[in-house]
């Protein structure tokens, strides 16, 4: 597929494919490890977490039969409604329709609750569209209803009931099957994990060590869906938008990983015609992995030396956060700073005390503006049943997206699947307290929480907008895919179900 530049949808670099910019981002991209997009993937450079960023008084009652349901129809109401021309995918070799996999999971939840009541007082009231449809009896649908079966017993601690049920899924199952198959497969594969904590089936792999980063299947994603190129074009724009006038501009990264977002902020400042840049430098933050981030140094330095770029590279490495200083990013006099932190703060969820460190000094460099992007959804639940309806929701809406915008890449679709949501999904399902790494949240959390710091949330320019809508025309795929406005914040959505947020910040 060409890329968003081939199509003419950056305006931050030249048009022509003759360009040096063009040619430079191109052969930039062929050997950078394009792990940016950060779907529930577990951050590399922070690693440690508790079980609340806000604290949560536990119940000390276990929740009873009901609470599924419960839990269900909330879900349910805080939806919008379900457009049924999203819903419902004409098939080509069939007259019935098919629907897509947020309907399947809302009528295998109504079919769920019906099936499951106890008395007609816990009768559904979901009044799916769909409920009379011929569908509802599909493989399908019955699949996910055996799947919210199994994690309501688990949730009971019925466990030998549980592993019965997982059986019987996990033959409905196929991590190569329909988009529902390989949804649940990866969800039977959490569920087995989180009984066997419990009954004699062994320890579960810790998912830093079942993570491989594939860069080949990593680059298709990242071509082939739009989500990581509207977090950096978007993201890039907001800081140009907050650096206009500078002269020396100074940006530190959270989470840089390949690094490629800062070509489009390179050539977007050799086109500035006004206040022409003097220096530019980038600051890496990591506990881990140096050597793999001076490489990322190397080749942003060779990109910036294409393009006659005063350029510099630092890395800043603490043994902890809990470590860091104002004074390791070396900050000169003259400098404007700015803060880019693209899925890097989740890793922090559960650890107050260093997310709360790391703000603090972030604060004393007193940067212009803070980017922020985050997964959009709530996955942090101490309940494990309300994790598991929001994670199937979500994961749904991703493996939904990923079944249109790779229909035609089977094989690193796969492996993306495989690696990258299957370990995310385990984590979040399968792990407790500290062994639980992935802490998905929704904006409105992380509002309350970074309240606590002074920092205030800021409008997005038209200009961050436009560029969002302009990545999304590139792609075959765009129809689905949305960007809308939460407040201030930019919202990425799939046919209706949030996936990521964009929002930017400063320090009062």
């Amino acid at each position: 597929m060409p890329t968003n530049a081939e199509n003419g949808n950056d305006k931050f670099i030249s048009q022509g494919t003759n360009s040096p910019g063009v040619q430079e981002l191109e052969s930039f991209a062929t050997f950078c490890n394009l792990d940016d997009l950060y779907l529930g993937v577990i951050s590399h450079q922070f690693q440690s977490f508790d079980d609340k960023i806000i604290s949560v008084k536990p119940s000390n009652t276990k929740e009873d039969y009901s609470a599924s349901f419960h839990i269900l129809r909330k879900h349910k109401r805080k939806c919008p409604k379900l457009d049924e021309n999203k819903a419902i995918v004409s098939s080509q070799n069939s007259i019935i329709p098919t629907l897509s996999t947020e309907a399947i999971i809302e009528l295998a939840a109504e079919n769920f609750i019906q099936s499951a009541s106890k008395s007609r007082k816990e009768l559904s009231v979901l009044n799916h569209p769909y409920s009379s449809s011929p569908l509802s009896h599909s493989k399908d649908v019955q699949l996910i209803v055996n799947l919210l079966s199994c994690a309501e017993k688990v949730d009971k601690e019925q466990y030998d009931r549980a592993g019965k049920l997982l059986d019987e899924c996990y033959k409905m199952s196929s991590p190569i099957g329909s988009t529902i198959q390989r949804l649940a497969f990866y969800f039977i594969e959490a569920l087995y994990e989180k009984v066997g904590r419990v009954t004699p089936k062994g320890m579960c792999l810790d998912p830093l060590e079942a993570i491989i980063w594939p860069s080949i299947p990593l680059l298709a994603l990242h071509k082939e869906h739009p989500l990581p190129q509207i977090t950096k074009f978007a993201g890039i724009q907001t800081i140009l938008d907050h650096v206009v006038e500078a002269r020396k501009i100074h940006v530190i990264d959270l989470e840089i990983r390949s690094g490629i977002q800062y070509t489009i902020l390179f050539q977007a400042l050799v086109d500035r015609s006004k206040h022409p840049v003097e220096h530019l430098r980038i600051t890496a933050l990591g506990t881990k992995s140096k050597e793999t981030m001076e490489e990322t140094g190397k080749r942003l330095m060779s990109f910036a030396e294409s393009l006659k770029i005063s350029f510099s590279f630092d890395v800043v490495m603490v043994a902890d956060v809990l470590d860091l200083k104002e004074s390791l990013f070396k900050v000169v006099p003259g400098e404007t700073v700015a803060v880019y932190a693209a899925y890097a703060l989740m890793g922090l969820g559960g650890k107050a005390d260093r997310l709360e460190r790391i703000m603090r000094v972030i604060k004393d460099l007193n940067p212009c503006v803070m980017i922020i992007a985050e997964i959009e959804a709530n996955c942090s639940s101490p309940s494990f049943i309300g994790r598991f309806v929001e994670s199937l929701f979500f994961y749904g809406a991703i493996f939904d997206s990923f079944a249109e915008c790779m229909k035609n890449d089977e094989t690193n679709r796969r492996e993306v699947e495989a690696t990258c949501l299957g370990s995310s999904i385990k984590n979040v399902l399968a792990a407790e307290g500290d062994e639980r790494k992935i802490r998905h949240m929704s904006i409105r959390v992380w509002r309350a929480f970074l309240a606590r710091f002074g920092i205030v949330e800021i409008e997005l320019s038209m200009s961050c907008v436009d560029q969002a809508h302009m990545v999304l025309q590139g792609f075959p795929c765009g129809r689905s895919c949305t960007v809308d406005m939460n407040g201030k914040c930019l919202i990425i959505a799939w046919k209706g179900t949030p996936l990521s947020s964009l929002s930017a910040w400063k320090f009062k």
